[in-house]
C-alpha cells in the first residue's frame, strides 16, 4: 500500500505538460523584441503627452445626475421661460454675493460708500461680473441688521470667469478697516478645483510617489529593480490621461477623475511591477535562464496579474450603472489606467527585463541587497512561522480574527451620507470665509435658493403661489421668497432661499419636505405642475441617483467577481471564500471610517475634518475600488497556494508556502498602496479624505488580519473541500498554469512534507 501511494505521489509531482497560455506568449514576444515594444509605448506616450496638452480641459467640480431627474426638469423649464438668464442667474438671481463689512463704518458713512463705489468701478473694469446689485442703488434692503455690512449680488459664467473676481476681492480684503468676502456657486466650484489641484500636487505626487519609491528600494534591495515600477507607474498615469483627454471630447467628465487616474495608476502600476519582477527574480534564483524566467513569470505571476486586473475593472465598470458624473468619472479613470497598468505589465516590462536581464538587480543597497539572486531570498521565514503558528490553532485563530473584523464593522450602523458643500471647505478658502460672513451678516439670504416653478395659468395658480410663498416665510427652514412671471410662458418662479448650506442634510431635508408635503397640501387639485430646483435639489436629486442603484452595483461585481474567482481556481469554495473576505474587510473599512468622521475619533489625531455625514460616493465607490485592489493580494496569494497544492495535494502545507513566498511583496505592495491612499487622505477635500483612509485601512486589514490569519485557517479547516469544483461545472476551462518547475519537487515536496508533519 505504501508502495502504491508513493507512486501515486511520484507520479503527482511529473511534470504536466500543458499550452503556453497568452500571457506567457506576450512574455516572450516582448522579450524577444524589446525595441520594438519600447517603441510602440514611446509612440503612445508621445501621443498622450499631445492629447493631454491641447485636449484636456473642461473638467467640471459639480455634482451633474445623468438624465432629467426633477432639478433638471425645472432648470429646463426655466432655460424657456427666461431665456436671457442662466444658471443660477435665472430671473435675476444672482450667481455670487461679495460681502462688505466694517467694524468702524456703517453703510451710510461716507467713508464706507466711497470705499463701495471704489469697489464697484474696479469690479466692472474685470469685465467678468454681470447683473451687478448693491445698496448704493438698490437701497436699504441689502444691508444687514446692525448696518455694518452690505451685500453685493452679481452673476459669473463659470467657475473660470469669476477667477478675476476673486482675485479682486482677495487684494481689496482687509484695507482701509473692511473685510470684504465671496461665495456663491462658482466662487466654490473654483476653490474645488483648486483645492483639488493642490492635493494631487502634495498628496499623491509629492507624498506618495517619493514614499512608494522608498519601499521599494527596501523590498527590492536595488535602485534599479525599485527605478522600474515607478517608471511603469508613470507611463501608465501619461497613457491614462490621453485616453481621458480623448473621452473629455465626448463626454462631461469631473475634475476628480485626474486625481483618481493619477492614485490607482501609482497603486496598480507598481504593484504589478512587483508582483512580475519579484517572480522573474525569484525564476532566476531557482536556475532558469533569463528567457526562460520571463518566459515562466509571463506563465505566472503575469496570469495572476491579468486576472487581478480584470476583476479589478470588473468592480469598477459597476459604478458605470451609477447616474452621477462624478462616480462615471471616477470609475472611468480608475477603469482606463487600470486597462494600461495590466497592458504595460504584459508587454512593456517583459521587454524592459529583456534588455536588463540580471542588471535589474543592479546598484544593490547595502545590508538590503546581499541576499539577492539565492533562492531562499524570496521566503519570508517570519511569515511561515507566524502562519504555522496560525495553522496550529486554525478554529481559534479564526474565530478570534473575524472577531475582530466585524467588531470594527458595527459602527456602520451610524453612516450616513451627504455632500461636501461649501461649509466643508477649510476656513482659508475664500467661497468658505464669504459663506461664515454671509451666514453672519445675512442669515436669510442664500446665493442657492430653491427654485419652485409653476408651469399654470390662471389666477387659482397664482394664488396657489402667493399662498406658498406666504408658508414658507412662516417656516424656519426658508427665507422670504420673490415670484418672478415668465413674459413668454405660462410659468410662475417662486425663488426662495434655502437656511445653511445648501449641501447639508439639513437643506436637502427642506427641499424632500417641500417637494412630498407643503407642495402638494397647497397644490391639491389645481392641475398645475410644479417642479423644485436649484442646488439643495440637484444634492436630493444626486443622493437618490447614488444611493438607488447599490443593490444593481453590488450584484454586479459579487457575481462576475464570482464567476471569474471561480474560473481562475476551478473551485466554487475558494471564489465564495475570497468574496466573504472581501465582504469583511470592506464592512471593517466602512465601521472605522463611520468611527473617525462621523462620531470624530480620532479624526483631530489623524487631522481630518469632522463630518457629519460621508460624501455620498464615496461608500459605493470603496466598495468596487476595495473588491478590486483587495482582489490584487487574494489572487497572487491563491494562486502560490494553487501551485504549492497542486505540486503536494496538501492544503496546510500549501498554505503555509503560499504565505511564506508570497509575504514580502504582497507587504510591500499593500504598504505601497496605504502609502499612495494616505496622499489622498493628506489632502484638505473631505471627500478624499474620506476615501484615502478607508483604502487604506481596509488594505492594511487585508494585507494583515485577513492574509495572514482569516484565509490560512479557513483553508486549513477546509482541507480538500477547499478546492471542490461541482462534475457539472467541470468543463470549465483551465486557465491555471498546473506546470511544475524541475526545481520544484525537491525543495517544495521537502519543505511541504516538513511543514505537513508540524501541522494538525
Amino acid at each position: 500500500m505504501r508502495a502504491t501511494a508513493d507512486g501515486r505521489r511520484a507520479r503527482s509531482l511529473e511534470p504536466v505538460r500543458v499550452r503556453a497560455g497568452v500571457t506567457e506568449k506576450l512574455a516572450r514576444a516582448c522579450a524577444a523584441h524589446p525595441r520594438r515594444t519600447l517603441t510602440g509605448w514611446a509612440v503612445a506616450l508621445l501621443v498622450a503627452l499631445t492629447l493631454v496638452a491641447t485636449s484636456l480641459h473642461g473638467l467640471s467640480s459639480t455634482y451633474h445626475v445623468v438624465g432629467k431627474p426633477e432639478s433638471a426638469k425645472a432648470a429646463d423649464a426655466l432655460a424657456r421661460a427666461f431665456p436671457a438668464s442662466s444658471g443660477y442667474g435665472v430671473a435675476g438671481e444672482a450667481s455670487d454675493v461679495v460681502i462688505v463689512h466694517s467694524a468702524h463704518y456703517t453703510a451710510a458713512a461716507p467713508a464706507f460708500r466711497a470705499f463701495v463705489g471704489d469697489f464697484l468701478r474696479a469690479l466692472g473694469a474685470t469685465g467678468k461680473a454681470t447683473g451687478v446689485h448693491s445698496y448704493l442703488s438698490a437701497g436699504p434692503s441689502l444691508v444687514s441688521g446692525d448696518g455694518h455690512a452690505t451685500l453685493i449680488s452679481l452673476s459669473s459664467a463659470s467657475a473660470a470667469s469669476v477667477k478675476p473676481v476673486v482675485d479682486l476681492v482677495q487684494r481689496v480684503d482687509r484695507q482701509s478697516g473692511f473685510d470684504v468676502s465671496i461665495t456663491g456657486a462658482y466662487p466654490a466650484q473654483n476653490d474645488f478645483g483648486k483645492l483639488s489641484q493642490s492635493d494631487l500636487e502634495h498628496g499623491e505626487l509629492a507624498f506618495g510617489l517619493p514614499a512608494a519609491l522608498v519601499v521599494l528600494v527596501l523590498v527590492f534591495g536595488s535602485l534599479v529593480a525599485g527605478l522600474v515600477p515607478v517608471m511603469m507607474a508613470l507611463v501608465a498615469i501619461v497613457v491614462g490621461l490621453g485616453v481621458v483627454a480623448l473621452l473629455s471630447m465626448a463626454f462631461s467628465l469631473s475634475v476628480f477623475i485626474v486625481n483618481m487616474l493619477t492614485g490607482m495608476g501609482l497603486a496598480l502600476g507598481i504593484d504589478y511591477s512587483l508582483f512580475v519582477i519579484s517572480r522573474y527574480r525569484e525564476e532566476r534564483a531557482h536556475g532558469l535562464t533569463e528567457s526562460e524566467a520571463i518566459a515562466r513569470t509571463g506563465a505566472t505571476s503575469s496570469r495572476a496579474v491579468l486576472l487581478s486586473g480584470s476583476t479589478f475593472v470588473i468592480a469598477l465598470f459597476a459604478m458605470l450603472l451609477v447616474p452621477t458624473q462624478i462616480m462615471r468619472s471616477l470609475a472611468a479613470g480608475a477603469i482606463v489606467v487600470g486597462v494600461v497598468s495590466v497592458a504595460g505589465a504584459l508587454t512593456l516590462l517583459p521587454a524592459l527585463l529583456g534588455l536588463l536581464g540580471d542588471r535589474v538587480n543592479a546598484l544593490r543597497v547595502p545590508l538590503l541587497g546581499h541576499r539577492l539572486g539565492r533562492e531562499e531570498a524570496a521566503e519570508g521565514r517570519v511569515w511561515r512561522t507566524i502562519v504555522e503558528r496560525v495553522l496550529r490553532r486554525p478554529t481559534l485563530s479564526l474565530l478570534l480574527a473575524a472577531g475582530l473584523l466585524v467588531a470594527a464593522a458595527t459602527p456602520i450602523l451610524g453612516l450616513h451620507v451627504g455632500a461636501s458643500g461649501v461649509s466643508s471647505l477649510p476656513d482659508s478658502q475664500s467661497s468658505k470665509q464669504g459663506y461664515i460672513a454671509l451666514e453672519r451678516y445675512f442669515p436669510a439670504q442664500s446665493t442657492y435658493p430653491a427654485q419652485i416653478v409653476v408651469e399654470g395659468a390662471g389666477g387659482a395658480v397664482r394664488r396657489d403661489v402667493v399662498a406658498l410663498q406666504a408658508r414658507l416665510a412662516r417656516d424656519p427652514r426658508f427665507g422670504p421668497g420673490a415670484i418672478v412671471a415668465s413674459a413668454t410662458e405660462p410659468i410662475l418662479l417662486l425663488s426662495v432661499p434655502v437656511r445653511g448650506d445648501p449641501s447639508s442634510s439639513q437643506a436637502v431635508a427642506a427641499v424632500r419636505g417641500l417637494r412630498s408635503e407643503i407642495i402638494p397640501a397647497v397644490f391639491a387639485g389645481s392641475g398645475a405642475r410644479v417642479l423644485v430646483g436649484g442646488n439643495s435639489a440637484e444634492n436630493a436629486d444626486y443622493f437618490e441617483a447614488v444611493t438607488s442603484p447599490t443593490p444593481a452595483v453590488l450584484a454586479f461585481v459579487l457575481g462576475l467577481s464570482f464567476i471569474v474567482l471561480m474560473v481562475a481556481f476551478r473551485s466554487l469554495v475558494v471564489a465564495l471564500l475570497s468574496i466573504l473576505l472581501n465582504l469583511l474587510s470592506v464592512g471593517a473599512a466602512y465601521g472605522l471610517l463611520t468611527l473617525v468622521f462621523v462620531h470624530g475619533l480620532g479624526a483631530t489625531l489623524f487631522g481630518f475634518q469632522h463630518a457629519s455625514t460621508i460624501e455620498a460616493w464615496v461608500p459605493l465607490f470603496l466598495f468596487s475600488v476595495l473588491f478590486g485592489l483587495s482582489m490584487d493580494y487574494q489572487v497572487f496569494l491563491l494562486s502560490r497556494i494553487k501551485e504549492q497544492h497542486d505540486r503536494t495535494h496538501v492544503t496546510s502545507a500549501a498554505v503555509a508556502a503560499g504565505v511564506a513566498s508570497t509575504a514580502r511583496i504582497i507587504t510591500g505592495a499593500a504598504l505601497i498602496i496605504i502609502i499612495v491612499f494616505i496622499g489622498f487622505a493628506r489632502g484638505q477635500l473631505v471627500m478624499f479624505q474620506e476615501m484615502g483612509f478607508g483604502v487604506a485601512v481596509a488594505l492594511l486589514l487585508d494585507a494583515t488580519l485577513i492574509r495572514v490569519v482569516v484565509l490560512p485557517s479557513a483553508l486549513s479547516l477546509l482541507g480538500e473541500r477547499a478546492w471542490y469544483l461541482p462534475s457539472a461545472l467541470r468543463w470549465l476551462p483551465r486557465v491555471h498554469d498546473a506546470r511544475v518547475e524541475p526545481h520544484a519537487p525537491a525543495a517544495d515536496g521537502a519543505r511541504a512534507g516538513a511543514t505537513a508533519a508540524r501541522l494538525p
